[in-house]
């Protein structure tokens, strides 16, 4: 029974991957041309939105699904930003050399930061209260607000348009190998669902919907692996769960990086996980009060290392963009891979 539930964990992960590269970011793309916004703000807004998708279903799943199951969304957020923090970046700096926006990404850090004490702050009590949760969704509004008008205050070069490939696109088809051949057929099921990428907002729609399909899935799969194997809930959440939902994270910020705007994947991995923080959590975490009248206990103590570690992590960044004077390339993305390493293998010891 339990390789089932790993089979569809897996196959989630796939249709995830697939559903936010090839259709709900792009058309987020579409919309951000609409709104004219610049590249970097599409990236830290937009761009973050729709690869974090996941985590804020995931998590909203999980704080609603009856037998106190949050730690699953908890985990899966503190995972998830560790894996965008030091994966995604490091690959992004591994497959080709960057040169960031040093106030951009300091904007990003400062914000990070913020968000992260929060996090520590709601751990300390074991509770979130009203306040907690607006104020989460409060500061991601200032972020927002910051980097609509950072261009104005620090004017430095635009990393560029956010080229996502898209299905749509049949000047060239690509050489399909062995696990293409094997996945052919639920390519083919997921394509009959979406419209040409032109109806960018039925796009939209129609991916929100497999996303919060697809997010159930896992919540469900995760639990029951969990019990099934004795692995603790939260352990399962902030690596496995954590990793798979980030897929789409790591696919995007390396296609753009290897189109030479490795500033703008940086970007969108800090972005995503300042979303993760303060909406994925925030958000479920104000529906349930305001549906139950009363603050939302916490279990923190699976995960509080973890943020620890996320804190640690978030100060060793910024200490190695500082050396390498914000032009990084393998080693640094080799270093951050190291440090998720050794996380991993911290976890693995003490599970």
């Amino acid at each position: 029974m339990i390789f089932l539930y790993v089979l569809v964990l897996l196959l989630s992960f796939y249709v995830l991957a697939k559903v936010v590269d090839d259709y709900f970011v792009p058309s987020l793309d579409n919309l951000s041309e609409k709104l004219k916004m610049s590249h970097d703000a599409a990236g830290a807004t937009l761009m973050a939105i729709g690869s974090s998708a996941p985590e804020l279903f995931v998590a909203l799943f999980a704080v609603f699904r009856p037998g106190n199951h949050e730690a699953i969304g908890i985990g899966n957020i503190v995972g998830s930003a560790l894996f965008n923090l030091l994966i995604v970046t490091g690959f992004s700096t591994i497959v080709r050399d960057a040169s960031v926006a040093k106030h951009s990404v300091l904007r990003d850090l400062f914000f990070y930061v913020v968000s992260v004490g929060l996090l520590l702050l709601i751990f300390d009590d074991k509770t979130v209260s009203l306040y907690e949760a607006v104020l989460l969704i409060f500061v991601y509004g200032l972020y927002i607000f910051a980097v609509i008008k950072w261009k104005k205050l620090f004017p430095e070069q635009d990393t560029g348009k956010y080229e996502e490939p898209n299905v749509y696109d049949t000047d060239e088809v690509p050489k399909k190998n062995f696990l293409s051949k094997v996945v052919a057929p639920v390519d083919y099921l997921i394509n009959l669902f979406f419209k040409p990428l032109k109806h960018y907002f039925a796009v939209f729609i129609v991916s929100v919907a497999f996303i919060a399909g697809i997010s159930r899935l896992l919540v469900e799969s995760a639990v029951h692996i969990a019990s099934l194997s004795g692995i603790p809930e939260a352990f399962i959440a902030v690596t496995i769960l954590a990793a798979g939902t980030s897929v789409p994270d790591l696919v995007s910020s390396v296609i753009v990086s290897k189109k030479g705007r490795g500033g703008m994947a940086i970007s969108n991995a800090v972005g995503s996980n300042i979303f993760d923080i303060l909406v994925g959590l925030g958000l479920p975490f104000l529906i349930f009060i305001l549906i139950s009248g009363e603050n939302m206990p916490v279990n923190t103590d699976a995960a509080e290392e973890s943020v620890y570690y996320l804190a640690s992590s978030t100060v060793m960044v910024l200490i190695l963009f500082l050396i390498f004077r914000w032009k990084v390339g393998k080693l640094f993305g080799i270093l951050l891979t190291a440090m998720y390493v050794a996380y991993l293998i911290r976890l693995i010891l003490f599970v």
